[in-house]
């Protein structure tokens, strides 16, 4: 398991041993050929559901963790892909991590000041969001936390594939903003590479549609970036969201 670690002045995540390769192919979403430096070949975890545009082409150099899990098909998960100008993180599971353990340690300005944050609070109407922050001078807070690792000439944009589910959370948010919570969906950009953030219109029309509808109604949109080297990942700086 990736092993999650506060630090003074904010959170990281730090990657266990990771091993180098080169992406053969990505198949059936969750799996991946690789060849590693021994010369090797293994099928990866691939903890990531969406189509992978931007950061999934064949032939680049990935990093690997190993799991030596009984229990475990695959052995290896794929956790990093270098893109030529930056490096990405691809699994989809570390962007919850990272920003829970962001808003426990204070590091987001704007979460800030709640007494404490829980994972995972499902909604009456049966919707699990990610976080849920209470205590402090503020409204019960949901978060929702999105991954993004499609950007192209700065511009980051979510979903890279079409989603009933991302759907599903922004009209949950929404009623739960007119219940009187105050609502934010995070897009943590899995790269350092972006300048701006908006909703893939060219993928998913509809998400963006109801992305503005649900600004419209008061739920926050914010997104940050992270570093990433091949010790951990940091969550770095907050990138603009055009809508």
């Amino acid at each position: 398991m990736i092993q999650e670690t506060n630090i003074r002045n904010g959170a990281r995540i730090n990657w266990p041993e990771l091993h180098k390769g080169v992406l053969i192919k990505r198949y059936k979403r969750f799996l991946a050929d690789v060849r590693l430096e021994d010369g090797n070949f293994v099928t990866a975890h691939c903890a990531n559901s969406g189509s992978m545009r931007e950061c999934s082409e064949s032939g680049r150099p990935v990093f690997l963790s190993f799991h030596d899990n009984p229990r475990r098909k695959l052995k290896y998960t794929w956790e990093i892909i270098d893109m030529g100008g930056s490096l990405v993180g691809v699994n989809t599971q570390v962007p919850n991590r990272l920003v829970y353990e962001s808003v426990k340690n204070g590091v987001i300005p704007e979460l800030a000041g709640y007494d404490a944050v829980r994972r995972e609070k499902t909604t009456i109407e049966k919707s699990r969001i990610d976080l849920f922050l209470t205590g402090g001078s503020g409204r019960e807070c949901f978060v929702e936390v999105k991954n993004c690792t499609m950007v192209r000439n700065g511009l980051a944009a979510f979903p890279d594939a079409v989603t009933k589910r991302g759907l599903k959370h922004l009209v949950t948010l929404q009623k739960l903003v007119r219940d009187g919570y105050r609502c934010v969906m995070f897009y943590l950009i899995q790269r350092p590479d972006a300048s701006v953030f908006e909703p893939a219109d060219f993928i998913h029309p509809e998400y963006g549609s109801e992305l503005r509808k649900a600004f419209a109604a008061g739920v926050e949109a914010i997104s940050y970036d992270v570093t990433i080297t091949m010790k951990s990942i940091v969550l770095n700086r907050k990138i603009p969201v055009r809508l």
